[in-house]
């Protein structure tokens, strides 16, 4: 078995899914479907007994949904040191583990609502430029956001 400490986790072991390479500098680890590993890590993360580390708390928010911590402040209603302390510390308030666990169940299953409030967070912190196209129907006026580009037609 592999112990895996990517993000600075401690208790995460790979029975599988994994090859080890010689390299000049070293054995170095190649995971297969990396995606698939951080989700099934995030989801274990979400069911797990007891409270979150500092740690796991950060490993959810960047590698489950790639938010910053500004923005899982700003969808928590609060400020993004709050979350950089709580993650440095390793003392979250009870409230913010729940939430970060219902948050990402939610958002790794489907809930439509969830995965688009957190799609946009995310297309908010990338500061992708964009502009507002708004076409007119016979049912009325359908807006549409498109990459902004230098052409104005």
């Amino acid at each position: 078995m592999y112990h895996y400490t990517d993000g600075g986790l401690k208790n995460v072991w790979l029975f599988n899914g994994y090859t080890v390479h010689k390299t000049p500098y070293g054995e170095a680890v190649a995971v297969r479907d990396a995606d698939g590993l951080t989700r099934a890590i995030c989801l274990a993360l979400t069911k797990k007994a007891a409270p979150l580390t500092g740690t796991e708390f950060r490993y959810i928010r960047q590698g489950g949904m790639l938010l910053s911590q500004p923005a899982l402040g700003k969808m928590m209603g609060i400020d993004g040191q709050s979350v950089a302390r709580w993650e440095k510390s390793g003392r979250l308030p009870k409230w913010a583990d729940k939430f970060v666990r219902l948050l990402y169940g939610a958002h790794a299953n489907g809930n439509e609502p969830i995965r688009l409030a957190v799609d946009r967070m995310q297309t908010v912190e990338r500061l992708v430029k964009q502009r507002i196209v708004v076409r007119e129907f016979r049912t009325g006026w359908k807006p549409q956001l498109e990459e902004a580009s230098t052409d104005p037609a």
